[in-house]
């Protein structure tokens, strides 16, 4: 069967019968992908509007990436860390000298980021802080997405998410997002050893804090002594409009997180970055992973940020904004409720009275992909490659869907 031409029907047949159905994918079987663009098993082509959720910033299969891949591939691939290998080392210094830390943690999905900064969080709490044994406590935002793991699970406010996975990760406080007098209020409690949050709240929905809130969520973390873990897997790498979303307030936390575009979506690769004070709790023998930092992924990932730099995406996600805020603004209110956006990471809210699923239906249809999150939020993230006139061709058929809902 895997020889054999499938049809879409097949594909969704297939998956339908043999796979966990932990997904409800929008009924499309994609085969190819270049740059913004992507084909299904027939032949038809797409514009891609959500990036494998910000994990293909580079566009898909770029070129650049694609050599290093095979370069790679064919010298050495996985030696595991018991040994070391010519790329992890020049990896290392590459992360940490442009992004102005001192080490670098390798790892290979966003949600092993996740974990690995919480264990090194609760470690620094016991070592370093001398917070009791076994009372470090972890704040978390209120409608936060890190992943699927239990510790993730914990974390979350979503009931979909957490519901059937108990007993719980202890330790675990929520605050509302967006709100500092709240952090504060749990901050004072001296076994608190970290507050994890996303820049900009991405499963959520894109919602963008107050300007200041990440200035003002430095301040506090360093009055109360603790650690502030940015999770920028989703935000990082150029989808804001900066390299880091952090940046957008000129600050730095105490632990980063990275993941997704780190690969440009060529394989899974995630990065926990921090300073010596932090990332020395951790002693060998005490977290590992046995693919984290395999010579594929190094070469993969120096090469994706080379890509990210040199060809200025950061900076095209930025020119954009405008662009792209401005062609949504011309749909009538009838239509979306809400627009909430920075850089390339966009978001809106359709009308209660239009079924949102419906307009990713439509918009297949109409040659643009993209999903819900939450109900009536569709999220707007194309590849960071994207040209203006693309954007605005793009956009031109969000709204012609939209307009299609009068009939």
């Amino acid at each position: 069967m895997a020889s054999q031409k499938l049809t879409s029907e097949q594909v969704f047949a297939l998956e339908d019968k043999y796979g966990c159905r932990n997904y409800a994918p929008v009924p499309v079987a994609l085969c190819k992908g270049e740059g913004v663009f992507v084909w299904d098993v027939e032949g038809k082509k797409y514009y891609d509007f959500l990036s494998a959720y910000s994990a293909v910033n580079q566009g898909h299969c770029h070129p650049r990436i694609i050599a290093a891949l095979k370069k790679q591939a064919e010298k050495l691939t996985l030696v595991s860390r018991a040994f070391y290998s010519d790329q992890l080392c020049v990896y290392e210094k590459f992360m940490t000298e442009l992004l102005g830390f001192d080490r670098l943690l390798p790892m290979n999905t966003g949600v092993e980021g996740g974990e690995s900064a919480l264990k090194i969080a609760r470690k620094w709490a016991y070592y370093v802080k001398k917070i009791p044994e076994n009372k470090a406590k972890v704040i978390f935002a209120e409608g936060n997405f890190w992943g699927r793991t239990l510790a993730a699970c914990s974390a979350s406010s979503d009931p979909s998410c957490y519901e059937g996975y108990g007993p719980h990760m202890p330790g675990f406080t929520l605050v509302p997002y967006d709100n500092i007098p709240a952090l504060e209020k749990e901050l004072k409690d001296p076994n608190v050893c970290a507050f994890m949050v996303e820049p900009v709240q991405g499963e959520a929905g894109t919602v963008i804090p107050q300007p200041g809130y990440l200035r003002k969520v430095r301040e506090l973390c360093t009055k109360y002594n603790v650690l502030w873990i940015a999770d920028e897997v989703q935000t990082g790498l150029g989808r804001t409009g900066k390299l880091l979303a952090v940046q957008h307030e000129d600050v730095k936390p105490d632990i980063l997180i990275l993941g997704k575009a780190l690969s440009g979506g060529a394989l899974p690769v995630s990065a926990v970055l921090a300073n010596n004070e932090v990332m020395n709790v951790i002693k060998p023998g005490t977290h590992g992973s046995t693919y984290g930092g395999n010579p594929l992924a190094c070469a993969v990932a120096m090469e994706a940020i080379k890509v990210l730099l040199e060809e200025k995406m950061v900076e095209n996600a930025a020119k954009l904004e405008h662009v792209l805020r401005e062609e949504l603004e011309k749909i009538p209110k009838n239509k979306i409720t809400t627009i909430r956006g920075k850089g390339l990471m966009f978001a809106i809210v359709v009308h209660d009275s239009i079924p949102a699923y419906d307009v990713c239906l439509r918009l297949r249809d109409a040659g643009l992909l993209t999903k819900t999150t939450h109900g009536q939020t569709i999220r707007l993230a194309p590849p960071l490659v994207i040209t203006e006139q693309q954007l605005r061709d793009g956009c031109a058929i969000i709204k012609k869907v939209l307009d299609s809902f009068d009939k």
